[in-house]
């Protein structure tokens, strides 16, 4: 409410954070929790299996070099791009939820912002000093041991980030004892974290195999050698990521497990919902298919043949993320904040005297005949524009066509009476925060974006008035 309206009708303000995330995700799971431990211990082992009179097997170690390069690239670019992303996208779109939790966590993201700088410095070395640290076996075994530290700071980043994310589908005892210790240990951390390591590791070695194809010569013992290593490496976290997964999964609230079948998809494809379970075994078992492969009939893996679980492991990781960015519905954070970012505890207020008079960015505050539509529009942006859109995706006209009938004009009255009652059908929609006028309004607003196909621009295109209710001048008036 104390915000501008940020908005993207071509494409819905939430997707625009989950696909930035989705893609963070994928990439700081996959390519650094999962892959450093991997490389670390490929590069160990290049040393151990190496003779007397070498430091390394200097061909092992030089794959293994451009394997961690492609690592080092895609982490420093696409995923540190993506990670401001994530902060530059949420304070456009959802400013209250990332305060709020700025203020819960702040002394957590601290610690996590000195971390991830210590991150930041481990991996340059790592990757810098690789070639020099042939030079001795100490110097070698140091470089290994930054490898390990390397892969134990990543690890604590995400630990911490997993907090916060379990905070935000379910805080717990938060709301009670509102203190940065019930926040951290709320009762999906644990489940999640157990779910996001193994899961990470899994993801790591199904791409590590893939690299492996890429840059071992076919044919050759070292590729063999690779293949059977990496082989093991997924056999043995693909079973404890499943186990995380069910755990995780039973400890998701049961009112979002009811929203599992929107969370995945979209409402036309709940019906598919069910499909989901086998993608998600078929994920996993791709992995450990190619893994046993790897292991008995290494040379059947070619670059093509690993390809398609490459893909099936991430998209396994994708899922479950694109599920937690929608699952807490109707909440952006469990019990306390909905998705349209307004608090719980301030619904009351705006059901009995409305939402534009308590509204700092509305050009109307006061409904009359003249202006229901344009009052419904900054209701329609208050309390809706934070998931829908007008006419593209999740559009709210094709949500009451698909009620209504498609091609048939909107009725005003009925719609007016469904909004204040449409979260008793929807669990997944926050119940409507204005007044029974105001759901007229916004009936009113939809019907005419019906008819005239307009979009609502955000306050990046249209600028912003502040109500005249909230005017200092109008504040210090009535004190007075």
């Amino acid at each position: 409410m104390d915000f501008p309206i940020f908005h993207l009708d071509w494409l819905n303000n939430r997707m625009l954070i989950a696909i930035i995330a989705i893609i963070h995700v994928m990439i700081n799971h996959g390519l650094a929790v999962g892959f450093m431990p991997l490389i670390t211990w490929l590069e160990q082992k290049g040393v151990k299996n190496s003779g007397r009179e070498q430091i390394t097997d200097l061909d092992w170690d030089n794959r293994i070099y451009n394997m961690m390069k492609v690592a080092f690239i895609i982490t420093t670019t696409l995923g540190a791009m993506t990670g401001v992303g994530i902060w530059f996208s949420v304070a456009l779109v959802s400013p209250t939820s990332i305060g709020s939790l700025i203020r819960v966590f702040y002394w957590a993201w601290f610690i996590e912002w000195l971390v991830f700088v210590t991150e930041v410095i481990l991996i340059m070395i790592y990757f810098l000093t690789w070639k020099s640290s042939n030079s001795s076996l100490r110097a070698k075994l140091l470089h290994i041991r930054f490898g390990w530290f390397l892969s134990l700071f990543s690890w604590i980043t995400m630990a911490i980030i997993v907090s916060i994310l379990g905070f935000m589908m379910d805080p717990g005892n938060w709301n009670t004892h509102k203190s940065l210790f019930n926040g951290f240990t709320n009762p999906i951390y644990l489940p999640q974290l157990l779910f996001r390591t193994p899961t990470a590791m899994l993801v790591a070695g199904s791409f590590g195999m893939l690299l492996v194809t890429l840059f071992f010569k076919k044919g050759t013992q070292l590729r063999l050698k690779a293949v059977k290593y990496v082989s093991k490496w997924i056999i043995l976290w693909a079973p404890i990521s499943l186990l995380g997964a069910v755990i995780y999964y039973r400890a998701i609230p049961e009112a979002m497990t009811a929203n599992m079948s929107t969370a995945v998809g979209t409402m036309d494809f709940n019906k598919y919902y069910d499909l989901m379970k086998y993608f998600i075994l078929f994920g996993i078992a791709s992995s450990v298919i190619m893994a046993v492969l790897g292991l008995y009939k290494a040379k059947w893996l070619k670059g093509y043949v690993v390809l398609f679980p490459v893909v099936m492991a991430f998209a396994y990781l994708g899922f479950f993320e694109r599920v937690r960015e929608f699952v807490r519905k109707p909440y952006v954070i469990g019990g306390y904040m909905y998705s349209n970012l307004l608090l719980e505890e301030d619904y009351p207020v705006y059901q009995q005297y409305g939402l534009l008079k308590n509204a700092t960015y509305t050009t109307v505050t006061e409904i009359t005949p003249e202006n229901k539509v344009e009052a419904g529009r900054n209701v329609f942006a208050i309390a809706c524009s934070r998931c829908h859109t007008t006419q593209g995706v999740n559009s709210v006209v094709d949500v009451f066509e698909r009620m209504y009938g498609v091609g048939k004009p909107l009725d005003i009255n009925s719609m007016a009476s469904y909004i204040p009652n449409m979260h008793n059908g929807r669990t997944y929609m926050p119940p409507f925060p204005g007044t029974q006028q105001e759901s007229e309004a916004l009936a009113a607003y939809i019907r005419s974006i019906q008819d005239t196909g307009d979009v609502l621009e955000g306050a990046q295109a249209e600028g912003v008035e502040v109500s005249g209710l909230q005017d200092t001048e109008a504040l210090l008036a009535n004190k007075k």
